[in-house]
């Protein structure tokens, strides 16, 4: 069955504030909040701050710092995979080049 594509509210808790939020996947949404509330309180414990909007920041800088990591890795990955079917491409072109030229 398709999930609905109409926005639902969600209320979701993040560090200790409810916020209600609007999308098509409220299980998705929950799960972001529950990530973006994991890594508040981890950085709550690390740096001994109070500040919600400076736990905030330093969480997001964080998640951030993780999105480049895996985006570097996913570029390097692709780029390797563009290289070996731009490999393949040019030795299948070879081949199917061979091939032309015999039978003509």
């Amino acid at each position: 069955m398709d999930k609905p594509t109409t926005n639902q509210s969600v209320r979701v808790e993040i560090y200790d504030q409810s916020y209600n939020l609007r999308g098509t996947d409220p299980e998705y949404i929950q799960k972001l909040a529950e990530y973006v509330d994991s890594k508040m309180r981890t950085v709550a414990q690390q740096t001994q701050t109070v500040d919600s909007l400076r736990l905030a920041v330093l969480a997001a800088l964080n998640i951030a710092d993780e999105f480049h990591v895996l985006k570097r890795k996913y570029d390097a990955i692709a780029g390797e995979y563009r290289q070996r079917a731009d490999h393949l491409s040019g030795a299948l072109d070879e081949v199917l080049g061979d091939g032309t030229r015999r039978a003509g």
